[in-house]
């Protein structure tokens, strides 16, 4: 078996990005794989940020004659004259000759005169300044940054409609196994499969698309269903038959299809029996069955190898170092990711449950990482933790 940290380096030393192409913002997900710039400023022009007048400042001036009114996405076709104020809502264009807007509040109407009295008011109040935000030239993303909604509305508002980035890597997940109930009714000694539904989800939730398939503890339709899986989707996964027992065929079915293990059984809780193999340059992650391994390898594993695929600069789950508020003793020789649930800037650890258990995964908000040295751990001793992607 090799460490955590060694399975980590030695699988990210296989990810690659894909090609990256021309998409268009609405269809982009994922990450720019290149500097956007900004073909406009943000705004595009001096803005009203309020309904109310627009006017040259002069110190004690309160009173206005108006001669226009303004709308958003409308514009005064002359320029304001000292002495002289036009109406203007909430995102119209600043008229000519204007430096300062009173919010309508604060003034009094009569007719077509004007007067505020507003005391606070300066010169250039309540206006939106020409590339405030962002300048014509500026880069709005970094290449790796992630096409978030965001991101995505920054883009659009200077006028980025489409983006150099990479498609949605496709998964391909073989759940191997016979014990699983086909009906809402499972037979004597069957039971309900869940690492299909869950996988779906933490694929979607990770930017790629999938596609199941179920197959019995069979090396020849086990076979079969890697060879599809690898010539059709960027990513294989497989659950079950993993480790080393009379009914676990992952391993020797990946050699017989042509893949290679790069390795195989990671000193971890959960997941000892992990398996990690390449067919080329295109990467298998044969996970264990039971579903709270699947589930944490896939965090800590798969969700990284994805995003850079994607084109992420940090691909890593968000992470963070935080005293713990209880004492934990550690039993056995491995590394141990644990449930957490991260409040206040403290950490506390969610009970130890078996890898075939989900209910802390549900109750936590992050993973606490708890290297195989540290077996020990006190009130207040800091913990490795990483958020989970929700």
């Amino acid at each position: 078996m090799i460490s955590v940290e060694e399975a980590k380096r030695i699988m990210m030393e296989h990810a690659q990005a894909l090609v990256p192409g021309d998409m268009a913002l609405s269809s982009a997900n994922g990450f720019v794989v290149e500097d956007v710039i900004a073909p406009y400023d943000h705004p595009l022009f001096d803005m009203s940020a309020v309904d109310g007048y627009a006017f040259r400042w002069s110190s004690g001036v309160s009173t206005w004659d108006v001669v226009g009114e303004v709308a958003a996405g409308e514009h005064l076709l002359r320029e304001l004259a000292p002495g002289e104020c036009a109406r203007v809502f909430t995102g119209a264009m600043v008229p000519m000759g204007a430096d300062t807007i009173v919010m309508q509040e604060f003034v009094e109407r009569a007719g077509d005169r004007i007067t505020h009295s507003d005391n606070r008011l300066n010169r250039g109040g309540n206006i939106r300044k020409k590339g405030e935000q962002l300048q014509r030239g500026q880069v709005v993303l970094a290449a790796g940054e992630r096409l978030d909604a965001a991101a995505k509305g920054l883009l659009a508002s200077v006028g980025v409609f489409r983006v150099k980035s990479i498609r949605s890597p496709g998964v391909s997940v073989i759940i191997t196994g016979s014990e699983f109930s086909s009906g809402p009714v499972p037979e004597p000694g069957q039971i309900f499969g869940s690492n299909d539904v869950m996988l779906e989800a933490l694929i979607a939730q990770a930017g790629a698309t999938s596609e199941l398939v179920h197959v019995p503890d069979e090396m020849v339709v086990l076979e079969e269903a890697i060879t599809r899986a690898v010539a059709h989707a960027d990513v294989v996964i497989s659950t079950g038959g993993a480790s080393v027992g009379d009914h676990d065929l992952v391993h020797a079915a990946i050699e017989r299809c042509g893949g290679r293990a790069v390795f195989h059984g990671v000193a971890q809780k959960p997941g000892k029996p992990m398996l990690f193999a390449m067919f080329g340059d295109k990467p298998f992650f044969g996970l264990p069955g039971n579903p709270r391994a699947v589930a944490v390898l896939f965090w800590e594993y798969v969700v990284p190898f994805i995003r850079t695929m994607k084109g992420a600069k940090d691909p890593w789950l968000i992470g963070d170092v935080l005293p713990v508020t209880h004492t934990v003793n550690v039993k056995g020789d491995r590394a141990e990711f644990r449930a957490a649930q991260v409040k206040g800037g403290k950490v506390t650890l969610l009970p130890d449950e078996g890898s075939h258990m989900l209910r802390s995964l549900v109750d936590g908000n992050a993973l606490a990482y708890l290297p195989a040295h540290q077996r020990s751990i006190n009130v207040g001793d800091e913990l490795e933790i990483h958020y989970l992607p929700r």
